[in-house]
């Protein structure tokens, strides 16, 4: 049995009071159901008027105390889920509040977070718009679905770009040798007067490929780390769909402003070609200034 089915079906069968598995179960005739003891309890709290009266906790329906009836279908499935998940004899572990002890059933939409009774009734929540963490789940579902749609886009575009710097820095790379080749057999023609300038061509050059390089990895190393952090973030936005409510809104003001406020940094501008090629000076010229010289000197040498 999968995890998610899992915990489609302890959903169902949890109790929205004590937030464990219904345990004698006990049905209104709004359809909604509880634990034995933790609604008979409700009941002796929120009696109403002269007619003895009780209100459903979920929905707020009136409902007589004699009118509750006991539900063995849902029973039977939340002994077996005991079974599935933890074995014969055993509890559901529940979260605590861990400033109280209590259990963490309410959210807090101010805080965004997961709290307790006694929270709710403390100074720091106080007046602040709080409902069961059942009723608020399927909205932020939502909200992480929609964030994962997004996400996913930023992960194919990340992707796409990587294999670009990574196409771009080959055909950098391929560009190097020819020309290498050209600047050695132009200078090789010229070797006795021309050694200087041919390795200061070539450290130019070479300076130039580092750098190109350079910018190149740079681009290349921020977007696999982009995509690390992007694979993470959607992956705890996976499992937290996948989980159950209490793990789907753990810290998820965190997880909201992570993936709200999340943006691909693309890469600037990337180099593709040369800033400036080697050109082969014009011998013949320099023959003729050489050979001036060389006149020049000879005649102040008589």
């Amino acid at each position: 049995m999968t995890s998610a089915v899992l915990v489609d079906i302890r959903d169902e069968v949890t109790c929205p009071i004590c937030l464990e598995l219904l345990t004698e179960p006990l049905s209104i005739d709004c359809g909604h159901s509880f634990c034995q003891a933790c609604i008979t309890g409700n009941s002796a709290e929120s009696v109403m008027g002269q007619e003895g009266e009780s209100s459903c906790p979920v929905c707020q329906t009136s409902y007589q105390p004699g009118d509750l009836r006991p539900n063995r279908h849902l029973a039977n499935i939340a002994e077996r889920l005991r079974e599935v998940v933890l074995g014969p004899g055993m509890q559901l572990k529940v979260i605590l509040c861990a400033h109280h002890g209590e259990k963490l059933q309410l959210f807090c939409k101010e805080d965004g977070k997961l709290i307790c009774w006694l929270c709710e009734r403390s100074q720091e929540h106080r007046g602040h718009h709080t409902v069961l963490m059942e009723e608020v789940a399927h909205e932020y579902q939502e909200k992480f679905q929609e964030s994962l749609r997004k996400l996913r886009l930023e992960q194919q575009e990340a992707e796409r770009l990587t294999a670009i710097i990574i196409g771009k820095r080959t055909s950098w790379k391929n560009q190097m040798e020819p020309e290498r080749h050209r600047i050695q057999t132009e200078f090789n023609k010229l070797r006795s007067i021309l050694d200087k300038e041919e390795q200061r061509q070539l450290k130019k050059l070479e300076e130039e490929e580092r750098k190109g390089l350079s910018i190149l990895e740079e681009a290349e190393n921020e977007l696999v780390q982009q995509s690390q952090s992007l694979r993470e973030l959607i992956s705890d936005l996976e499992l937290r769909c996948q989980g159950s409510a209490m793990e789907l809104l753990q810290d998820v003001s965190d997880v909201i402003k992570r993936s709200e406020f999340w943006a691909l940094k693309k890469p600037e501008a990337l180099p593709t070609k040369l800033k400036s090629t080697f050109r082969v000076p014009d011998l013949k010229r320099m023959l003729r200034v050489f050979r001036e010289l060389t006149d020049v000197q000879s005649y102040w040498g008589r």
